[in-house]
């Protein structure tokens, strides 16, 4: 048998072998390796994402049933001028409230919040009242849609609450099982626990 008439097949054969092989290699070294860390990580920012967009759309969602309570105010003096003056005493209790409102570091303190509710809940009530003892309100759709706008976005406050409570329980759980790793990942970061509405009710 003339070996060198195999040779260049060998060659060949065996230079085929070792790209392969390389390339095997190229593709684990190029693979994205991700750690604990990394899964840490993730989880920590979806979780934040998650609490300020539940937190936006409630506020956003309140902010709307303000502006519904603007507007009433506004179709009563309308519908009664010679009411203004009373009715005026309602827009400076509106701006108050928007003042007050809780934010989501000062809501630890309980206080805070019964007080926004309590307001909140006084001016809905007033004003809902008042709209609905009007003559016109039984013919004048531009009210009772106000009112309807108003009442229903009372009623969704809970419902907000109780999602952004249970978003919170889930990040408050998860920084005490990884405040460690978390630490090490990011020492600026300030790794505090949210305070729940669920502690205002129960109180």
């Amino acid at each position: 048998m003339n070996f060198k008439l195999y040779l260049p097949g060998i060659v060949l054969s065996c230079s085929i072998f070792y790209l392969c092989c390389s390339c095997e290699e190229r593709q684990k070294t190029d693979a994205p390796h991700f750690t604990k860390v990394d899964s840490l990580t993730e989880t920590y920012l979806n979780l934040k994402d998650s609490m300020l967009e539940t937190w936006n759309t409630m506020i956003t969602d309140d902010n709307q049933k303000i502006k519904a309570m603007h507007n009433l105010l506004h179709e009563l003096k309308v519908s009664n001028p010679a009411n203004r003056d009373a009715l005026k005493s309602y827009e400076e209790r509106l701006d108050r409230l928007v003042l007050s409102r809780y934010t989501q570091k000062s809501m630890e303190n309980a206080h805070v919040i019964e007080e926004y509710d309590f307001a909140s809940n006084s001016l809905v009530t007033e004003l809902i009242s008042l709209a609905e003892s009007q003559t016109e309100f039984a013919y004048n759709s531009t009210l009772q849609k106000l009112v309807e706008s108003i009442r229903t976005a009372d009623q969704r406050v809970d419902n907000y609450r109780e999602e952004y409570d249970r978003i919170a329980t889930e990040y408050n759980k998860f920084l005490d099982e990884n405040k460690m790793l978390l630490k090490e990942i990011d020492q600026d970061t300030f790794l505090e626990k949210k305070p729940l509405f669920q502690m205002v009710a129960e109180d």
